[in-house]
């Protein structure tokens, strides 16, 4: 990845976006890192990364939930930067939600971090798009062909974004491209005594190379949809160790 390349990476600061952050900047990234509300985790790994190179990571904090918001984080990657090549909407919420219990806060929340927020961001990230010629990843779920028992708005939330990247795929080609990945049994949810060994274990039996995948994992489909994949748009390329074909 060339030095130059500039790439704003929400919800940036842990799990899966710290990985990839860590991916792309060790391919000469310079970082844009969004974080809501782990400053502790944004600021270390902002440490980490800069001490690798000065100056190369900056961060943001902002609620994705609130529109107005969003044009501001992308003018301040541009200000910082000077220009923006990549989008990566990550941040997202996690939790069940069974019929007959959802309300309007679920609603509102899963649908806003997971479909909301990545239209208003790529809207936002147009025009500096365009310019670079840039690229936007989306990261979405191995469970959209089949949804998750309980997880409706979750589920119809990520969905939606898998139709909205080949929506953005159209609307912004051919300056800009456009993909997903759709990530399988990489990390399981923080305090979710849902998935205990058991259900783990039955998930692991699932995919077909029989194991978990590795935050790592998502981060190198992430490098390759950026940096070496020039003819790929419009597309949803599924790291989940083979399962989506055995469920």
């Amino acid at each position: 990845m060339q030095a130059t390349k500039v790439v704003l990476i929400t919800g940036g600061a842990k799990r899966v976006g710290a990985a990839i952050a860590r991916e792309l900047h060790r391919h000469g990234a310079s970082i844009m890192l969004h974080y809501h509300t782990s400053t502790a985790q944004a600021q270390t790994l902002q440490d980490e990364l800069n001490a690798i190179r000065p100056g190369s990571v900056a961060i943001r904090q902002a609620n994705l939930l609130d529109t107005a918001e969003l044009p501001l984080l992308v003018a301040a990657t541009v200000q910082q930067f000077g220009r923006l090549d990549a989008l990566v909407n990550n941040a997202s919420s996690y939790y069940p939600t069974q019929l007959g219990s959802i309300n309007a806060e679920h609603w509102e929340d899963l649908m806003g971090s997971n479909l909301k927020a990545p239209l208003f961001l790529s809207q936002a990230a147009a025009d500096a798009l365009q310019a670079s010629e840039g690229c936007i990843v989306n990261i979405t779920d191995m469970h959209i062909e089949r949804p998750k028992k309980h997880y409706i708005v979750y589920s119809a939330a990520k969905a939606g974004l898998v139709s909205l990247t080949k929506s953005l795929a159209q609307e912004l080609g051919p300056r800009v491209r456009v993909n997903a990945v759709a990530p399988g049994p990489v990390l399981w949810p923080d305090d979710n005594q849902e998935f205990d060994e058991s259900y783990r274990q039955q998930v692991i039996n699932q995919t077909l190379l029989k194991r978990t995948g590795e935050p790592a994992d998502i981060a190198k489909a992430v490098k390759f949809l950026i940096e070496d994949a020039p003819f790929v748009t419009g597309h949803v390329l599924a790291v989940d160790g083979g399962r989506h074909l055995s469920i």
